[in-house]
């Protein structure tokens, strides 16, 4: 049976969720050569990766309001797997670039959480502790 879902929960989510999409727009926005959009997706996915890794270090499983604003919402509002799979499948006429650009950005995406929990987790005090997945909530 499914668990209800938390009405705070749901509402800091979906506000973060804006305040990300809005970041992200700002970004994009000045940038006016199509060329450039799927690199300055890579590094707006890699730089999201890289502050989840650091707000789910540094939270953990605690305050799961402000994990889920921060987390869920606004750097899942920030990235974005869709941009980056247009962006990707954009350059089929140029199919080791398209490669590049999907290995680059899983590598990189990989690494940014990495780095990101390693920091996180230097933040609250946890440098040696790790989140399995069937331990988080």
């Amino acid at each position: 049976m499914p668990q209800p879902v938390d009405p705070r929960i749901l509402g800091v989510t979906v506000a973060g969720g804006a305040i990300g999409v809005l970041a992200r727009a700002l970004v994009l926005d000045p940038v006016t050569d199509p060329t450039a959009v799927p690199w300055v997706t890579l590094g707006i996915n890699v730089v999201g990766s890289l502050i989840l890794g650091v707000v789910v270090g540094w939270l953990d499983d605690r305050r799961p309001v402000l994990r889920s604003f921060l987390g869920t919402g606004i750097m899942g509002g920030f990235t974005t797997y869709s941009a980056f799979a247009v962006a990707t499948a954009l350059w089929v006429t140029t199919p080791w670039l398209a490669a590049g650009l999907a290995a680059a950005s899983v590598i990189a995406g990989v690494i940014g959480a990495i780095v990101g929990l390693f920091i996180g987790r230097r933040i609250a005090d946890r440098p040696g502790e790790v989140e399995y997945p069937e331990d988080a909530e």
